[in-house]
């Protein structure tokens, strides 16, 4: 995967040579929904299972510009274009019927796709042999609604928001509490087939929060939907295509069997949850040293999965009291200095973000399986998020940045997959 990933840096040159130039009267819908032909149940939030799912991709909130209203979401997304859609299985959950579901954020509505019995299931496809009691996940992506914009770079925002959504399930998980389980060695051939996805929508990745029912084993349920638009309008693009294709088999995978543990009051991670929102810029404010040291404890947590890939966490501290300026790995000094201007540059110039923050991140790995990877860098942007902002501080992901310098900056040839700044 190395091809794609070389294909789609960036550097300053290319930046300034290539402008991006989007076609807005091809802007896709970033929602998808399914005919009024299909069973729908709109969330009743008082209700504690209605109110988990809300916290996971609901709507928070809406702003008005002159060219449209614009929402947002609990869960971020790369341009606020959200190519992720999610799926799930229920069994056995109190008060939603034992079948296959689609969130419909526009309405806050639960679609039923395909009821289930106690025989079968979408469990085989995960890779359980029994009925699972409880929920499975599915993320999946409309790739259009981020090529649009990003063109070929776009299978990584895809697979970033993935990671993204995977860890809102995770947050929203903590309010119950259950400990959620990633599962990326999932059938996605089969799937996007029964799911009538067409080639224009993909699945990603699924995860678990259930428990297995003893000897009550599963057949793999067949169904075959048709398809349903999802982004208004679609040109494809042959090289995200192949990339996607080439990545669908993971290969040598360890699991990871440890559970992660946080140390969060749920009802302020509740109201942390619903007002996420993505810093836009700071103001030069410094964090403390403690303050530091929480958010490391938070996002270096194991993540329960299948297919555990590393992911190297370099940061650049510019404002973090009692502490040495200077770059760091997992914690670990290995470069003094002020690097604050030079992470700005290496984002993009984002100055505001990653100079003006009080810590910059780089994410980067070596590992093959790269939709895993992916996801896994954007489970660890999530926990950013949740962990900076229960403590007041902003957060801001970035996934723009001059892939090659920031090789040359940390000094190493990995493949960088995200940037991140936090601050006040």
């Amino acid at each position: 995967m190395f091809w794609y990933h070389s294909t789609t840096k960036h550097s300053y040159n290319s930046v300034r040579t290539n402008p991006n130039r989007i076609s807005w009267e091809d802007q896709p819908s970033t929602y998808k929904n399914y005919p009024d032909s299909y069973e729908k149940r709109k969330l009743d939030l008082d209700k504690a299972e209605d109110n988990f799912l809300y916290h996971i991709a609901g709507l928070t909130a809406k702003k008005s510009y002159p060219s449209g209203e614009y929402y947002l979401r609990i869960n971020p997304s790369a341009g606020a274009l959200y190519p992720n859609e999610l799926y799930f299985q229920a069994r056995g959950v109190e008060g939603i019927d034992d079948g296959v579901y689609h969130y419909e954020v526009s309405s806050s509505s639960l679609t039923l796709l395909q009821a289930i019995t106690q025989e079968d299931g979408l469990e085989p496809y995960l890779g359980y042999r029994t009925a699972m009691k409880g929920y499975l996940f599915l993320v999946s992506a409309v790739y259009y609604r981020s090529s649009w914009k990003y063109k070929n770079r776009a299978l990584r925002y895809c697979l970033l928001d993935g990671g993204h959504l995977l860890g809102s399930i995770e947050a929203s998980a903590l309010l119950k509490p259950n400990a959620v389980q990633m599962v990326y060695n999932i059938d996605r051939e089969k799937l996007n087939r029964m799911f009538g996805f067409e080639g224009r929508e993909w699945m990603l990745s699924g995860c678990s929060m259930a428990v297995p029912m003893q000897e009550q084993e599963v057949v793999p349920i067949e169904f075959s939907l048709p398809y349903v638009d999802g982004s208004r309008t679609f040109e494809p693009n042959p090289l995200i295509e192949q990339a996607y294709n080439e990545t669908i088999q993971l290969e040598a995978c360890k699991r990871e069997m440890k559970a992660p543990k946080f140390t969060y009051n749920s009802t302020k991670l509740k109201e942390t949850i619903f007002t996420r929102r993505s810093q836009r810029g700071f103001e030069e404010g410094a964090i403390t040293k403690g303050q530091f040291n929480y958010i490391m404890e938070a996002i270096h947590q194991p993540i329960l999965s299948d297919c555990d890939e590393d992911v190297s966490v370099y940061m650049v501290l510019n404002r973090v009291l009692d502490m040495p300026l200077g770059l760091y790995k997992e914690g670990e000094y290995i470069k003094h200095g002020d690097f604050a201007r030079k992470a700005g540059y290496l984002s993009l110039e984002q100055y505001s973000l990653s100079m003006q923050g009080a810590v910059a991140f780089f994410l980067t790995s070596k590992a093959k399986n790269y939709q895993a990877l992916y996801q896994k860098a954007g489970i660890i942007g999530h926990r950013l998020y949740v962990a900076s902002l229960y403590l007041g501080i902003g957060c801001s992901g970035i996934g723009a940045y001059y892939d090659d310098e920031v090789n040359d900056f940390v000094e190493n040839d990995e493949m960088v997959l995200y940037a991140l700044a936090i601050g006040k």
